[in-house]
């Protein structure tokens, strides 16, 4: 009993003396890769660009990745990349990226700002910045890449780098996948991805099992009417007044049909109509963004705009009826809940309990769903990257600090980087363990492959 309780308390001691060593190993790796880590972000923050136009951030990761070893292949679903790096017999294993950036004039005042203005594809001169952090995601990505590249014996199987365009127009997940994602290259048995957001610390990161954020579809709304002198509305058919009541009309939908407990959005962005005050337009035109988490839910939403845009056309005495065209669409992401609650643990160990924080889930959208409905269960997490001071004073004045797609959305990049780097390195190690990943051990059967 006694012999027992010795070594019990003696591979305790030497398990606790292992993981502070990798620990602190693992700190001198970051600090090693992270100047040229942060090198590279502010290099990809003075020269955004926009969806589906990436070609100089493409090239200059693809290389950088060559250089470290991976096996890159370069035009994947138009400007995506996807590296490869084969290392024994072992489980695939996904770590994706973004690569675009937003049409948004750049206020931070920081040294490094973006001052880069193109012609956007409607022609419109642009300011262009990262507002979204995805040049966060690629230099963590690069850092924790070149660790890996280096440290090969503390991982063994295939680690897949995906550096995916146009996510801000949730096109490029798409792309990939119809362009042999996963089937000209080795298929993922679990992808991890990563967003920063200026609503945690730098140094924390965030963990959200299942749905973590929602689905999106994009809807244009086209009402027809009759035009005429704005003197004579009798002779006419108002198509703006159709567009009004259909704005009314459309947030009954949410009020009125959708359980108060499950989450749904309608908003309507824009109308466009007419060219003269005293002139009834012929049409208007309508973009309304619609989120939801539930398949059910963004069903109902989407055949309830359909009825409720018809049924006010007819009873403003229209003659031809709305037409109803989505143009952008994707699904919510899921988080497989056994495998989040087994990297949580992950994480707990690498950047500390306390900084690993549970989130709710969120109503922005994104296109990494397509991989998951691919079949790849996985772990997609959030990254701190606000001032912890000025977090702090935020909270306590009750307001917020600029978010996700502000001209003022400014990361603070060292520790965010550390702690995104650290939080990949991690995470990547622990399922890359090598010999066959059982998936099901990890993972919520009922999602399983």
């Amino acid at each position: 009993m006694i012999s027992g309780m010795i070594r019990s308390i003696v591979f305790a001691i030497l398990a606790a003396a292992a993981a502070a060593a990798q620990s602190g190993q693992l700190k001198d790796q970051v600090e090693a890769v992270f100047p040229d880590a942060r090198a590279l972000y502010l290099d990809l923050h003075q020269h955004p660009e926009l969806s589906s136009h990436e070609t100089r951030t493409a090239s200059v990761l693809a290389g950088k990745l060559r250089g470290l070893g991976y096996e890159v292949t370069e035009n994947v679903g138009g400007t995506g990349l996807v590296a490869v790096m084969k290392n024994g017999a072992g489980p695939v294993v996904m770590l994706r990226t973004e690569l675009d950036a937003l049409p948004v004039e750049e206020q931070t005042g920081l040294p490094y700002a973006s001052k880069v203005h193109v012609r956007d594809d409607n022609g419109r001169d642009v300011g262009v910045m990262h507002a979204c952090g995805h040049d966060v995601h690629m230099a963590s990505l690069y850092g924790t890449s070149a660790i890996l590249a280096r440290s090969k014996d503390t991982w063994h199987g295939t680690l897949v780098l995906a550096a995916q365009p146009a996510e801000e127009t949730i096109t490029g997940a798409e792309r990939m996948v119809k362009d042999g994602l996963f089937t000209r290259f080795p298929k993922p048995d679990i992808g991890v991805a990563m967003h920063d957001e200026n609503m945690l610390a730098a140094g924390q990161v965030g963990v959200t099992p299942g749905y973590i954020n929602a689905s999106a579809d994009s809807l244009r709304i086209t009402v027809y009417g009759k035009g005429g002198h704005g003197a004579r509305p009798e002779s006419t058919v108002d198509p703006v007044l159709i567009a009004a009541s259909i704005v009314v009309r459309l947030q009954s939908i949410v009020a009125r049909e959708i359980h108060p407990g499950d989450a749904a959005v309608i908003t309507v962005g824009y109308i466009q109509a007419g060219t003269k005050n005293n002139i009834i337009p012929d049409t208007s035109v309508m973009g309304l963004t619609v989120r939801s988490r539930k398949p059910e839910v963004r069903q109902h939403l989407l055949a309830a705009i359909d009825r409720v845009a018809k049924g006010e056309a007819e009873a403003g005495g229209a003659d031809k009826m709305p037409l109803v065209e989505k143009y952008e669409s994707t699904s919510a992401v899921y988080n497989d809940p056994v495998l989040a609650k087994h990297l949580e643990g992950v994480l707990e160990a690498a950047v500390g309990k306390g900084n690993v924080l549970n989130e709710e889930p969120i109503m922005t959208s994104e296109d990494y769903s397509v991989f998951v409905e691919q079949g790849v269960p996985s772990f997609y997490f959030t990254l701190g990257v606000a001032d912890p001071e000025k977090l702090a004073e935020a909270r306590a004045s009750h307001k917020q600090l600029p978010s996700n797609h502000s001209p003022l959305f400014a990361p603070v990049i060292d520790p965010a980087l550390h702690a995104g780097i650290v939080a990949e390195v991690s995470l990547l190690r622990d399922l890359l363990k090598g010999g066959p990943l059982d998936v099901r051990k990890i993972t919520e059967p009922k999602r399983g492959l």
